[in-house]
């Protein structure tokens, strides 16, 4: 027990740079403390004492505002950042290594018993007011960014934003399932998701208004070929293009 304490605070030094202290993280960090109510809950949910099971994580909640059903499994190391409005569902299974922000729901669609939360594979990072919906997979060091909503089951080592949740990018090589610890910590971005992360929505757009463009140039070639070859075409005035580009970001000059 105090082992898996120890690696509880040594992961929030890995995951949140304004950790100063042993101390701090032990008094003031609701997303530990969340974590201990939840094992003690968790433990006599277990044993069969399903009301107290209950009362100590509605204590919890009321403490925290982090509310995690005793049910849940959870993995080592988990580490909820700040913290408030976390909601995790009765069978939602999280494995190690998992971070999530404040607002994030791991949330059932049915109202059937039986498995109806997601599972999180080792290293999942779920940003900041994400909703993540149903018995669905989420592989092993995906990203969630924030404010996505997630009803699909997301491919390991890929990263998902927007709403419905789309793959940031579709070429992504799944990860191989042993990590390099070193790599995953360079790697770690915030909230699951970086400065230069493209808009899958923006990208798929881009891609069509280039592909019309094309189209336009071949018919001009046609056009002409034609005209050259002595048979009239008649020209029908077509809308011009010019200024639908779709930008992914802004102009921070314009700021």
């Amino acid at each position: 027990m105090f082992n898996r304490i120890k690696e509880d605070i040594a992961c929030v030094f890995d995951r949140d740079p304004a950790a100063q202290s042993v101390f701090e993280v032990i008094t003031t960090y609701p997303g530990f403390h969340a974590v201990l109510i939840h094992r003690l809950s968790h433990f006599c949910w277990l044993a069969g004492f399903r009301w107290l099971a209950r009362f100590i994580a509605h204590i919890g909640r009321w403490l925290t505002g982090i509310e995690i059903h005793p049910g849940a499994v959870i993995g080592r190391r988990f580490f909820i950042d700040h913290g408030m409005g976390v909601v995790i569902g009765e069978t939602a299974v999280i494995g190690d290594d998992c971070t999530l922000y404040h607002g994030v729901t791991l949330g059932g669609t049915s109202w059937d018993k039986g498995k109806r939360h997601p599972t999180l594979h080792n290293g999942v990072v779920v940003g900041a007011g994400a909703k993540v919906l149903g018995p669905i997979d989420i592989g092993e060091n995906a990203r969630v960014g924030s404010n996505s909503v997630v009803l699909k089951p997301v491919p390991a080592g890929v990263t998902v934003v927007g709403i419905p949740a789309h793959v940031v990018d579709p070429k992504s090589k799944v990860a191989t399932a042993e990590r390099d610890k070193i790599a995953y910590k360079m790697g770690f971005s915030a909230y699951g998701a970086t400065t230069d992360m493209p808009d899958p929505i923006a990208y798929a757009i881009n891609h069509m208004l280039d592909h019309i463009h094309a189209m336009d140039n071949q018919i001009e070639t046609l056009q002409k070929a034609l005209n050259d070859a002595g048979i009239k075409y008649p020209e029908t005035p077509i809308s011009k293009l010019d200024g639908c580009e779709i930008e992914d970001g802004y102009d921070e000059d314009e700021l």
